[in-house]
């Protein structure tokens, strides 16, 4: 898995170097079946460390990791997290431009007796197809991150993104976690939950549900009241109108769910 260094002005002076190679070509296949990695050692788009295994351990915590998961890694290293991944049950799927490193991650998921749950495809990360994910981990660049975050908002409504200490700006995390134990630099987790679009006005019986959304938070009106608390988790929203309380599934162009008198009903105008 990618990783920057410890101190974050030398990542960022080092990462700025890297990308200065446009036209970076990916290193030649191994031949030595014994190729090892090192820290620091320079990647497409950022340096390589490994993430702590404790770490990765409360990441697909974090994910709800299960064997019914289709777990992506955006810049899958030495395949560490792929592979604890499949440890669990889930099919898993690591992204690494480095050829070295894919057939280092090979070796270590045959190693570790997952190779029927545990694949590597060298390749780009930006360019690899994230729709049949429903949990994505990486740890990258905040710049990388904003560079992926049109397209993760663009997956299905519920997927999990869980990265390793860089944020999405102004996306706030839906949930932060530090591990203290056997984890001594980079070890903070956060988790986004991709949030379903529901901005705009909605039809109800109780007057028109007006929202304007930004990522998981919900702000507007029902009627002529003002709501309150809005807030989405995956297609699941919330909200109050006074002390009213209303939940609902969003179902495509329909919201189903339950109000102060029983079921409600919302269809997008």
């Amino acid at each position: 898995m990618h990783k920057p260094k410890p101190h974050i002005a030398l990542l960022a002076s080092l990462f700025a170097a890297f990308v200065g190679l446009a036209t970076c070509v990916a290193p030649a296949a191994a031949q030595d079946k014994e190729y090892t990695p090192h820290v620091g050692q320079e990647g497409k788009d950022v340096i390589w460390v490994p993430t702590p295994q404790a770490l990765v351990e409360k990441m697909l915590d974090m994910a709800k990791v299960t064997p019914q998961d289709v777990v992506i890694d955006l810049g899958s290293g030495d395949g560490r997290t792929v592979i604890t991944a499949a440890k669990r049950g889930a099919r898993a799927f690591g992204v690494e431009f480095n050829p070295d490193m894919v057939e280092l991650s090979r070796r270590n998921a045959t190693k570790e007796g997952v190779t029927a749950k545990a694949t590597f495809i060298q390749g780009d990360l930006f360019e690899a197809d994230l729709s049949k994910a429903n949990v994505i981990t990486m740890f990258l660049l905040p710049s990388i991150n904003m560079k992926l975050r049109p397209k993760i908002l663009d997956l299905r409504p519920g997927t999990r993104i869980v990265a390793n200490s860089f944020n999405m700006e102004d996306w706030e995390a839906d949930q932060t976690e530090t591990v203290s134990d056997n984890c001594t630099s980079w070890c903070t987790a956060l988790l986004w939950i991709v949030p379903a679009k529901v901005e705009g006005t909605w039809s109800s019986p109780q007057g028109d549900l007006k929202l304007t959304q930004q990522f998981q938070v919900v702000t507007g009106s029902l009627g002529s009241q003002a709501i309150s608390q809005g807030k989405l988790k995956g297609d699941e929203i919330s909200f109050k109108v006074g002390n009213a309380a209303y939940t609902g599934k969003v179902e495509g162009t329909t919201i189903r769910g339950t109000g102060p008198n029983g079921s409600w009903t919302a269809t997008r105008k």
